[in-house]
């Protein structure tokens, strides 16, 4: 009898020891997980009524909860955009129905307060039955600059990219034709859903971010990835390049001409860049191979990520997109390869990448990792998360020197002369890419300024503009040249 006791004894010990067990992992262990899980509805509604932190530029808030004003409303307090759509691209939208993206995903532990390392906050907040209240999560972003940057895109489909090359930080991001946050933060879910639809619907795309979550051909400003392989390898740039007025492509019956006024018979490198010759640079890319292109490109930031805090996608070279998402690395053959090496074939850039090769040249080679979000603080002030410098080597020092001194001479005397800003020392790489027959090309214009250092992408999609890198510089260097101007002081 007593053993019998014992062992029912046991099996309730042990069964009381794994329900401890299982309550101690939820709590402790999965707690985390289950509060963000978006199929949690209870969490959707607690987070949703909760005093959300700020999202600032500067000193402007560009995101903020205030008290409701709807009669009757379920929630006491409503997510506003103040700004509307001028910072959309940056802090994304905290919806009810469709969710947060941008910041106000990447960030929506330390926005709600559930982030762990507030955890001391929130023990607080339940002893002294106070609400919980989350972060303030401070950007780079400069409020002035991003409007400068809104107003020279206007109506257009693009994206202007401006950022620090010393520090990787983005004072601007600004993707056309933008959408208004407020029309999915609001209470009223059937209209919520209308404005979704409308938006989703819309075939201008105004949800896209063009300037870090879509990729496109980067026509000739690739031309600069070909130009630092080609540095790298020991062509200078008064090395003379073959270029003919116009060159058969290998096993083709296609013949590549030059756009500009390049001659027919030999330029040097630095004459190439500044007018951008394709056929010097197409025997630049037969000379240098796959291989030297592709790690060069590497060099600069492509096939991997880079800015977490927007979700950015990987911009590719010599890599094709699997089912799953994933990069492949893909095996051009000569003619590929050498249209590769002045910007077509299967080369997809976003202009924040592009944006990233020019910083590295003109920061002496190194590459910054950008970011968006300079720190997290609590409501005492305490800070909770603060961005951290990443760095690498994407050229040497003296290639680097060569090739800003080279960009130089797309903007006195090339093809980008329109972006010419008197008294200030700028370089820059105009591009245009033709993506489909029959349709307007792509048009790029990429450039630093110095004293102080600042890097600019601007991109139009489908531009109505001739097919040239000399008519895209004159369609954007206007609209460069006012943001460049924006950050002097």
């Amino acid at each position: 009898m007593n053993r019998q006791i014992r062992i029912v004894s046991l099996i309730a010990g042990l069964m009381v020891c794994a329900l401890l067990g299982n309550l101690t992992y939820f709590d402790l262990v999965r707690q985390p997980e289950l509060v963000d899980d978006p199929a949690n509805i209870r969490t959707v509604y607690d987070q949703f009524d909760r005093q959300r932190g700020q999202i600032l530029a500067s000193n402007t808030v560009i995101a903020d909860t205030v008290p409701s004003t709807l009669p009757d409303d379920t929630f006491e307090r409503q997510r506003i955009y103040p700004a509307a759509s001028l910072f959309a691209s940056i802090t994304g939208y905290y919806s009810f129905i469709y969710g947060t993206r941008a910041i106000e995903n990447s960030y929506n532990s330390y926005l709600a307060g559930t982030d762990p390392g507030q955890s001391l906050d929130q023990l607080i907040d339940q002893w002294s039955g106070r609400e919980p209240t989350g972060a303030t999560v401070q950007t780079t972003i400069n409020p002035a600059l991003q409007q400068v940057a809104a107003d020279q895109l206007g109506t257009a489909k693009g994206a202007i990219v401006v950022l620090d090359p010393a520090t990787g930080a983005i004072q601007a991001l600004v993707s056309t034709p933008s959408y208004d946050p407020n029309l999915l933060s609001g209470h009223d879910l059937t209209a919520q859903q209308a404005n979704w639809n409308a938006l989703v619907n819309d075939p201008n795309r105004p949800m896209a971010n063009r300037a870090a979550r879509e990729v496109y051909p980067p026509g000739s400003t690739a031309k600069l990835i070909t130009a630092a392989a080609a540095l790298k390898a020991g062509w200078k740039p008064d090395s003379l390049i073959a270029t003919p007025s116009s060159i058969q492509l290998p096993n083709s019956n296609r013949w590549l001409p030059n756009a500009s006024a390049c001659g027919n018979s030999q330029q040097t490198l630095a004459f190439a860049l500044a007018m951008s010759c394709n056929t010097s640079f197409a025997n630049l890319g037969r000379e240098l191979g796959a291989d030297q292109l592709k790690q060069q490109a590497e060099l600069f930031g492509f096939n991997t990520t880079h800015l977490d805090d927007l979700g950015d996608v990987p911009s590719r070279y010599f890599t094709t997109v699997a089912d799953d998402g994933s990069l492949v690395s893909s095996t051009p053959d000569e003619a590929q390869i050498m249209m590769s090496a002045m910007g077509q074939w299967e080369i997809a850039a976003s202009p924040l990448q592009m944006a990233l090769v020019v910083a590295a040249i003109i920061n002496d080679g190194v590459l910054m990792e950008p970011y968006v979000v300079d720190r997290v603080v609590a409501t005492d002030q305490t800070v909770l998360y603060q961005h951290e410098a990443a760095a690498s080597q994407a050229m040497s020092a003296p290639d680097a020197a060569a090739l800003a001194d080279m960009m130089r001479g797309v903007v006195q005397w090339g093809t980008g002369t329109a972006a010419n800003l008197p008294g200030v020392n700028m370089g820059g790489k105009t591009g245009t890419a033709e993506w489909e027959v029959g349709q307007p090309p792509y048009s790029w214009y990429v450039a630093y300024a110095t004293d102080p250092d600042v890097v600019v992408a601007v991109f139009i999609e489908s531009a109505p503009v001739a097919a040239t890198d000399m008519a895209s510089g004159a369609l954007i260097g206007p609209m460069l040249r006012q943001v460049i101007a924006a950050t002097r002081p």
